[in-house]
């Protein structure tokens, strides 16, 4: 066709159809940059519609603390199971946050629910956070820490430092560590799930206890409900009134600003 035009007209012609090629690549890529972008996420999960609850363990991968709150949720109608982790729970946390993964999956596909909601104690909130990081957090209605060492505990720096036992969670959970420094760096709460931090100050063993702080995170020491509770961090999961403060959170509302007003309540 472009043989018996003119030279000048060919010009012309060519230089039309190179234009159009670029219009239509831009469009494309515009069209994949906006998929991509929704394929992030970034936007909240639903909230109005609770779904299963999963429990993840702390550092050495007991099921059984976890046991007496998972109880305490089922017998108020929720469907709720503790996550095995791999091994015994000392090894790379990033393991944990893949069984969280293949935990979720397997309880949306079994209740037909469209996000699940998570509760980690101590070392399990890090896995938690790392499994919203790794893609969770468009499943992720909220996010439930329970006295966990989101910037690290003096305790494990102590492990590591004096040549004692410290396997790899250990070392993952020492102030600085290259995971939660990686955690913690930019949004300590990115979008997807709504996040609470309910901890202890008596906490013994996530020291300082403030390491329990999430930035960006419904904060809620059980001290700052009721001043004289009496709560360690091995009693955080069985303790009646943290069960209570942890079945308010996961509520079909929104997040509840709790405080010493509701004291008596939730300790009833």
């Amino acid at each position: 066709m472009l043989a018996g035009l003119s030279p000048a007209r060919r010009r012309l012609v060519l230089a039309v159809l190179a234009l159009a090629v670029v219009a239509a690549l831009v469009a494309g890529g515009a069209l994949l940059l906006g998929r991509s972008s929704d394929a992030a996420g970034g936007e909240e999960v639903a909230q109005d519609e609770p779904g299963p609850v999963l429990l993840v363990p702390g550092y050495g991968g007991s099921t059984a603390a976890l046991a007496p709150l998972a109880d305490r949720l089922a017998a108020e109608g929720r469907d709720a199971t503790v996550v095995a982790v791999p091994g015994d729970g000392t090894g790379d946390l990033a393991a944990s946050a893949d069984a969280l993964a293949t935990a979720a999956e397997q309880a949306m596909e079994r209740t037909g629910a469209d996000s699940v909601d998570v509760v980690g104690y101590s070392a399990g909130g890090v896995v938690a956070r790392l499994w919203v990081a790794e893609g969770g957090a468009d499943v992720a209605r909220r996010v439930v820490t329970l006295g966990s060492p989101h910037h690290g505990t003096t305790l494990a720096d102590l492990a590591s430092s004096v040549g004692q036992q410290c396997p790899e969670a250990c070392r993952q959970m020492t102030t600085g560590s290259e995971l939660l420094t990686r955690l913690n760096a930019g949004d300590e709460t990115p979008e997807g799930p709504v996040w609470i931090s309910i901890w202890t100050t008596q906490d013994q063993t996530v020291t300082p206890p403030e390491s329990a702080r999430l930035a960006g995170a419904l904060d809620l020491p059980v001290q700052s409900v009721c001043a004289d509770a009496l709560v360690t961090h091995a009693e955080l999961p069985g303790d009646p009134l943290v069960q209570a403060m942890v079945l308010a959170e996961l509520g079909a509302g929104p997040p509840v600003e709790l405080g010493p007003a509701d004291c008596a309540r939730l300790r009833g």
